[in-house]
């Protein structure tokens, strides 16, 4: 049976559909309600000022009047005149509390929308590094279940050109099942290639893997329930793919607590798993442009990426130490001239396997989030 890599996210559609209650809209609402109380104070202070005029000129017609009527008509331009102060003194007093409010809102919606935002990408981060966690956990099972085979225990015990041939068809069958994989390969004590299950595609047999990590681990393992690994790296086996290689010791008679009697590597297509993970995290098109996605290992090499750096930087963070300590969270930090909020997540492990990674989201606090 066929596993599946896991490598779906929910649809977004839904939240995009559903009414816009995010930090970003609240904030333009305030905005355009502070814009709305300016223009009414504008308003006020230009008719006001009308009314300021009116009086005055009240005032001049009251003492060219004289007499009774101009004292009557004169108390009357004075209480317009005091009218207009009061009306100037509220209209003033209107526009500075409203504008010390909204600074006030504007801060906690800074902050809102940066907690939003952060908690948002760090889930993501956990999400991705949880997935690739959960489908590694598969490949350590299999090297584990195929190193007992019969197969290569027959072609290492018996050393023939025949026994090599069958291995390599068996090899084979399992591949056309286990289609994650671009090859199996079975070595020797002494590391040497004896038979791999797309001799077709890749003609690794006779290749020396002696040095590589995965060999070396798995010859110090200490029965058939434990595994070797090597990370994420371009390997010659299959015309220097990014690939993970797992390994367990193939031991006599296919007794997992019997003596190795050679290794068997598999061989995983790393990018199909870890690229596909990292370039489907649900994000608008809009938001992906101003978001950066990656996978790094404990040394901060990048392993997938969504800017195509695999292998070929590290990641280095300014302020990294905040990032230490937390296995899930999120943090400001300027990047490249950009201020950017950075989701992050350690691998949370799944069974009995971790990779003790790093999932990271960078986004620029600029960056449309709808």
């Amino acid at each position: 049976m066929t596993p599946t890599i896991i490598a779906s996210h929910h649809s977004s559609n839904a939240a995009e559909s559903a009414e816009d209650a995010s930090p970003e809209r609240i904030a333009d609402l305030a905005d355009s309600l502070v814009g709305k109380m300016s223009r009414a104070s504008t308003e006020i202070s230009r008719i006001n000022d009308r009314t300021r005029l009116l009086s005055l000129n009240a005032q001049i017609e009251a003492a060219r009047a004289g007499g009774p009527t101009g004292a009557a008509f004169g108390v009357v331009a004075s209480a317009m005149q005091d009218l207009s102060d009061k009306t100037s003194q509220v209209a003033g007093a209107m526009a500075t509390e409203t504008t010390e409010a909204n600074k006030a809102l504007r801060q906690i919606i800074q902050v809102l929308t940066t907690n939003v935002r952060g908690l948002r990408l760090s889930d993501l981060a956990l999400t991705n590094i949880d997935l690739i966690d959960r489908n590694l956990y598969e490949r350590s099972c299999d090297v584990r279940w195929w190193a007992t085979d019969s197969s290569p225990v027959a072609a290492l015990a018996e050393g023939t050109p025949e026994a090599a041939r069958r291995c390599s068809q068996r090899l084979g069958v399992i591949l056309k099942s286990y289609t994650v994989y671009y090859d199996l390969v079975v070595c020797d004590l002494n590391g040497r290639v004896i038979a791999n299950g797309r001799p077709d595609l890749y003609q690794s047999v006779g290749a020396d893997c002696s040095q590589d990590a995965w060999f070396r681990t798995a010859l110090a393992t200490r029965s058939g329930e434990e595994f070797g690994f090597q990370s994420v790296h371009a390997s010659p086996l299959v015309k220097g793919e990014r690939v993970l290689i797992y390994s367990c010791c193939v031991r006599a008679n296919g007794d997992v607590g019997a003596a190795p009697i050679g290794v068997l590597g598999i061989i995983f297509h790393w990018d199909a798993l870890a690229q596909t993970i990292v370039e489907n995290t649900p994000m608008s098109a809009a938001e992906k442009s101003g978001t950066r996605v990656c996978i790094v290992d404990d040394a901060g090499l990048i392993l997938a990426d969504t800017q195509g750096r695999q292998l070929l930087d590290r990641l280095e963070l300014p302020n990294s130490s905040k990032l230490a300590g937390e296995n899930k969270g999120f943090t400001q930090m300027t990047l490249n001239g950009s201020d950017c909020c950075v989701g992050y997540a350690v691998s949370p492990g799944y069974e009995t396997y971790a990779t003790g990674w790093r999932s990271l989201i960078i986004q620029k606090l600029d960056a449309k989030t709808s």
